[in-house]
């Protein structure tokens, strides 16, 4: 009989997935935004149709990713106790990634994330994994409401600096609309001026927060996966339906990327 965890699998399951040596950053400067949500959701999908995973934890303030023991998340503390940052602690980042052919995902704190683009600038980082054969992907978040500007400066400067690595866009409506003076985010000049490099946009839609919104928030809160959180009897009939239609939106709209 195929459990829940199964079905889940199977719904949000390519065919023909080719996630070998693809290392995934998920790199926005503004906390608080939905970066380990999106890791979570990004690790699980890569788990799900490729079967294993290496996944990083650079923030040391906010570890909410390297709590999900399902994805054993391995921390990486960056920061030395007079809170400066180690480049010899991004060495062994990079080196964990070279020597692994596993699809990699790395969540990158607000306050790492300067000091880690740097590093990875200075030291060609993405041209040295590039000439590994390793497919390098920046995820980045736009977040809407009051967040919009400041998460779109965010994404410019990562842009500015990662020459011709490919970005997937997540716009989280949870904040708000991502809309910028009346155009939707797709639309705007920032936008346009640099689709070339955008490998995929992934819309984390407004719900009901009384509903869809509690629900997932108690799955963060108890780092769950999807999976796990619809194979628990701490969520309802109703609660883990709700679970299954966010991750089926956003796992569909993943399946469109091209990796």
């Amino acid at each position: 009989m195929t459990t829940k965890k199964e079905a889940v699998a199977t719904e949000t399951k390519k065919e023909t997935a080719n996630m070998k040596n693809t290392v995934h950053f998920i790199l926005q400067g503004k906390g608080g935004i939905g970066k380990s949500f999106v890791s979570a959701l990004l690790a699980e999908y890569i788990k799900t149709n490729f079967g294993t995973l290496a996944a990083f934890d650079t923030d040391q303030e906010n570890t909410t990713f390297a709590h999900y023991k399902a994805l054993s998340v391995k921390q990486i503390p960056v920061m030395t106790p007079s809170r400066t940052i180690d480049s010899k602690k991004f060495d062994a980042l990079i080196v964990d990634i070279m020597e692994t052919e596993e699809p990699c995902v790395i969540d990158n704190g607000a306050n790492t994330f300067s000091p880690l683009l740097a590093y990875m600038i200075e030291n060609d980082v993405f041209s040295m994994l590039k000439d590994a054969g390793k497919r390098v992907y920046i995820h980045s978040i736009i977040g809407g409401g009051d967040n919009l500007i400041d998460t779109a400066n965010g994404f410019n400067s990562i842009i500015q600096g990662v020459g011709d690595v490919p970005v997937v866009l997540w716009l989280n409506e949870y904040f708000g609309s991502t809309d910028s003076n009346g155009k939707e985010f797709t639309e705007t000049t920032l936008f346009k001026n640099n689709s070339t490099l955008i490998s995929g946009v992934v819309t984390l839609v407004e719900r009901n927060r009384d509903t869809f919104g509690d629900d997932i928030k108690r799955m963060l809160s108890q780092r769950l996966t999807v999976s796990e959180a619809i194979a628990s009897d701490k969520f309802n009939i109703m609660e883990k339906q709700r679970i299954k239609t966010v991750a089926r939106d956003v796992f569909n709209q993943l399946d469109s990327v091209e990796f």
